[in-house]
């Protein structure tokens, strides 16, 4: 036993001379994003903020630095933009207040008019397919006939006239070819499982080519055509337990297997930008893995990999293929986009996406796999505080306050490389763990499947097991662990509270679920072909024993057992996770004298798109973790007054 003159500094004292990093640094606007380049080499587009808010810029291919503002948003980010198919126009989605119902827009490039090509109320618009043979239309789906299903409408990207293509009343996707014609219509089965039916003639065949179980269903699927039509390519898990990719010959039927992998399903491949070849493939198990056919599409990624430091992939492909938009991760500094020039060699800074955390002290992210308690490997993610592990071995000096940080979905998935969230936790102190527990998604259908009616069960129990292992392994102080997640991760924070109170400290629920009858009841309309699959994985409400489950599962009806401090986030407009979820469990605590702090964004959905109100949410966030683990905080300037942050209530408890 150590003496006071010789005792290890605290870990409060070990983490005190580094400098905090600013939350807008980390969670404001940044520089530039989304970095791309037009099919024709001429153009270049990112996203950048104009007065606050993130809008399309766009810029000659020739000259970078001459950028101009193409969107005019002045309230909500947009969150992603295309290049339309013949480089005459952008196109982007938008919704309104956070209620998903995107809509479709363009921009020409030449006279900067912007218009909404699907002007539509209380519609979803969806991309259905694009070509490169024919350039100037697209395949888009709208509900507005019926919010349950998408019609499929041939978009002229010229006249922005839709001309229907197939009225939907049962299926729940399409996938066509490079000649905008649609080849299947996927509609979910009785038993939960996916029955694909081919398309001739714009007639849906009356028997599906093609089936899965409920055990295949989020493994299996199509993955496009050649540009030909001579090759089918598949994601497929039948007859095996992780998503192989296989070629199938459209006209003999044949199936050749190009690439399988024991611990992941295959998670992406590299496709020729106009041929629609596949030249490659990714693996994501811990760690992406890199796997390239075409000697000369392997000779520039092994270039790229020599010269770029931590995780980097491809944004943009040119037609004739000689320029690519690189995006790089070096785990350890800010993201950084690049234009590389194939043939003469030639990599160009494009630009920083946040320069203000350029020398700031980021902290690697250790791959762990841990065990549960019934034999599964659980992939997780470790990042440990400044100074607690000088030797970067995974391991801390001595226990530390520990964030649980527990992904949505569920079924998603945690990966490698920067995450804001892990960065800006450790730099006040705590160690972040993020477990992809059973039903995260990528590790094969088993893994998946494990996870069948286990809402608050055995998925807990990996979250538990990892706090367990947290604490045995000394990264974590027992009675200083807690629990953060949003969607399904909200859900685990208020399971975590209800079901097992003593474990944790206190838990940030942002988006929530607390009762999952409810949820099931107000799920969006368009979710309705694939509702089985909830069923089959959560519990049938239409039965007597999947009703029992789903309210024995549900933190609603335990809300009184909670007795640890509680945080909730909400977006009133919440398509997936209504307000209601989250006023349940606020009232049923107040009825039960349970204090709970409960934070309302007016004009917000599922999460929080807008800077200022993600600031604001995470100013109080640390604030309430520092009061409870004692880390450090940022002090809480005028970020919840510039919000449209509204604390219903517990106020007093922050």
């Amino acid at each position: 036993m150590t003496d006071a003159a010789t005792a290890l500094p605290s870990a409060a004292e070990r983490v005190r001379e580094t400098p905090l990093i600013p939350r807008e640094a980390l969670f404001g606007n940044p520089t530039r994003s989304g970095g791309q380049i037009s099919p024709d080499g001429q153009w270049l587009g990112w996203m950048a903020p104009q007065d606050g808010v993130m809008n399309v810029w766009l810029a000659p291919a020739s000259d970078p630095a001459a950028g101009r503002l193409m969107t005019h948003s002045t309230d909500r980010p947009i969150p992603t933009y295309f290049f339309a198919p013949d480089s005459q126009s952008l196109l982007y989605i938008q919704d309104k207040a956070g209620d998903e119902n995107f809509l479709l827009y363009q921009v020409n490039l030449a006279s900067g008019e912007e218009r909404c090509l699907t002007p539509f109320e209380n519609t979803r618009a969806r991309l259905m397919g694009s070509s490169h043979a024919i350039k100037d239309k697209v395949l888009v789906g709208l509900n507005n006939r019926d919010a349950r299903f998408h019609d499929v409408y041939l978009l002229d990207l010229n006249s922005a006239e839709l001309t229907l293509v197939m009225q939907n009343d049962a299926y729940a996707g399409f996938v066509a070819d490079d000649t905008l014609t649609l080849r299947w219509a996927i509609q979910q089965n009785a038993g939960g499982g996916t029955d694909m039916f081919e398309i001739v003639d714009g007639k849906v065949a009356t028997d599906p080519s093609e089936s899965t179980g409920l055990e295949d269903a989020l493994t299996t699927g199509v993955a496009g055509y050649t540009a030909d039509g001579k090759t089918l390519y598949w994601y497929d898990s039948r007859g095996r337990d992780t998503a192989a990719l296989i070629a199938q010959d459209t006209a003999t039927g044949e199936r050749k297997v190009l690439a399988t992998s024991d611990k992941a399903d295959i998670g992406g491949t590299y496709r020729h930008p106009v041929t629609g070849l596949v030249q490659g493939y990714t693996v994501n198990y811990l760690k992406t893995e890199k796997i390239v056919f075409d000697p000369k599409v392997k000779a520039s990624i092994d270039w790229l990999a020599a010269r770029l430091p931590g995780e980097f992939g491809l944004s943009g492909r040119t037609e004739d293929d000689s320029k690519w938009v690189v995006w790089n991760d070096p785990l350890t500094g800010p993201s950084v986009a690049y234009l590389y020039d194939r043939a003469a060699q030639e990599l160009t800074e494009f630009y920083v996406t946040r320069p203000e955390l350029e020398g700031a002290p980021l902290l690697p992210m250790h791959a762990l796999e841990l065990r549960s308690r019934d034999g599964l490997v659980l992939p997780s993610y470790l990042t440990l505080p400044p100074e607690s592990d000088p030797e970067e071995s995974g391991v801390p000096l001595g226990p530390v306050p520990m964030v649980l940080l527990v992904h949505g979905g569920p079924w998603a998935r945690d990966g490698f490389g920067f995450n804001r969230a892990h960065q800006w936790l450790a730099n006040r102190g705590y160690a972040v763990l993020s477990v992809n527990f059973r039903g995260s998604t990528g590790f094969g259908k088993a893994f998946v499947n494990a996870a069948n009616l286990e809402w608050g069960a055995k998925m807990h129990d990996d979250l538990i097991d990892a706090v367990e292992w947290a604490v045995q392994q000394g990264v974590a102080e027992r009675d200083k662990v807690a629990i953060m997640g949003g969607s399904y991760g909200g859900y685990a924070t208020l399971a975590g509270l209800a079901f097992t109170p003593e474990v944790f400290a206190c838990g940030v629920d942002i988006v929530g679920p607390s009762n999952l009858e409810t949820l099931l009841e107000t799920i969006p309309p368009y979710w309705e072909p694939v509702v089985k699959q909830f069923h089959e994985r959560m519990g049938n409400p239409g039965t007597p024993e999947g009703k029992a489950m789903l309210v024995e599962r549900s933190p609603l009806h335990q809300a009184d057992k909670i007795c640890r401090p509680l945080l909730i986030g909400q977006g009133a407009n919440d398509p997936r996770v209504k307000q209601s979820e989250s006023d349940q469990i606020v009232g049923a605590m107040q009825k039960h004298g349970i204090p709970v702090t409960y934070v309302v964004f007016p004009d917000e959905g599922h999460g929080f798109a807008k800077p200022t109100n993600n600031i604001a949410f995470n100013a109080i966030v640390e604030n309430f973790l520092s009061t409870i683990l004692g880390g450090r905080a940022e002090a809480i300037g005028g970020e919840v007054e510039a919000s449209t942050a509204q604390i219903v209530t517990g106020a007093e408890l922050l």
